[in-house]
């Protein structure tokens, strides 16, 4: 088997909460946003951006998180305001990517919204080439229309994924697969 095709056949998500750093440098960093933004892109019309979480910049993200957690839920104890705290820096690195998937004469916003996907499993697999372990979420945050606003998002902008990035101590065990029989159908 080759190694395009090992790496395909054991990437696997790691939880945030168990990775560490050091995260990618600059150098390492542009090279998988280079490599991320190589995916299909019809019309050429890079529909996607990305918003880096490093730093400094990931406590701020989750000082947001928390406080319109506080402000909307009154009754929200401690350790869930902790939790919203600390969203962003579990991981040394946290890369959003944004869907810019508007209106085009000849485009649908669908293949531009599946063009934002494709970034995030490119940067996926090629932060595991590198050696590093990721998780692509979501969550609440990223169909807030506050958070995303005071994360930098236009409006007609939405996140596709928060791609997570670290490293681990211990390779991730496998979760059962899908049926693949289940999901074929020969026309």
């Amino acid at each position: 088997m080759n190694e395009t095709l090992k790496l395909l056949s054991t990437r696997r998500s790691a939880p945030p909460i168990v990775m560490r750093g050091p995260g990618p440098t600059a150098e390492e960093l542009r090279k998988l946003l280079s490599l991320a933004a190589r995916v299909p892109d019809h019309g050429k019309l890079a529909p996607w951006r990305f918003i880096l979480f490093e730093g400094e910049g990931r406590a701020r993200a989750g000082e947001i998180l928390a406080e319109i957690v506080a402000r909307r839920e009154p009754g929200a104890d401690a350790r869930q305001i902790d939790l919203e705290r600390g969203r962003f820096t579990r991981a040394p690195l946290v890369v959003g990517v944004v869907s810019r998937a508007a209106p085009h004469v000849k485009i649908p916003e669908w293949e531009q919204q599946l063009s934002a996907g494709a970034v995030c499993m490119a940067l996926t697999v090629a932060a595991t080439a590198m050696g590093f372990r990721t998780a692509w979420l979501t969550e609440w945050c990223a169909y807030d229309r506050e958070a995303m606003a005071r994360f930098g998002l236009a409006e007609h902008e939405r996140i596709a994924g928060f791609i997570h990035i670290g490293r681990v101590d211990n390779a991730p065990e496998d979760r059962v697969r899908p049926d693949l029989d289940s999901l074929i159908t020969v026309f």
